[in-house]
């Protein structure tokens, strides 16, 4: 990852902690960050790039990339269970 590339997890915090991560992120002068989410979080992921992307920087900021994958883990009992991921980036418009 460069030094112009973020990353923002998502967990079980409220929508607009994510949201203002990525402003300040994109303020500071950041080029690109990226949302990561697994699992139930995956919805709020695509939320926090919208509103984003669309309400508060709109017309500034494209989706660069969208990445979706599978992560294996296993849970307590020791079965392994099958996680979807997605991974979307946001790019400042030059």
């Amino acid at each position: 990852m460069s030094t112009d590339e973020k990353s923002i997890l998502v967990g079980k915090k409220p929508i607009w902690s994510y949201v203002m991560a990525a402003l300040v992120q994109l303020n500071q002068g950041v080029k690109e960050i990226t949302i990561k989410a697994r699992g139930r979080a995956i919805s709020k992921a695509v939320d926090i790039a919208e509103i984003v992307r669309q309400r508060w920087l709109p017309g500034k900021i494209d989706v660069k990339d969208i990445k979706i994958g599978t992560d294996t883990i296993k849970d307590q009992n020791g079965n392994q269970r099958n996680i979807s991921t997605i991974e979307i980036t946001l790019a400042a418009k030059e």
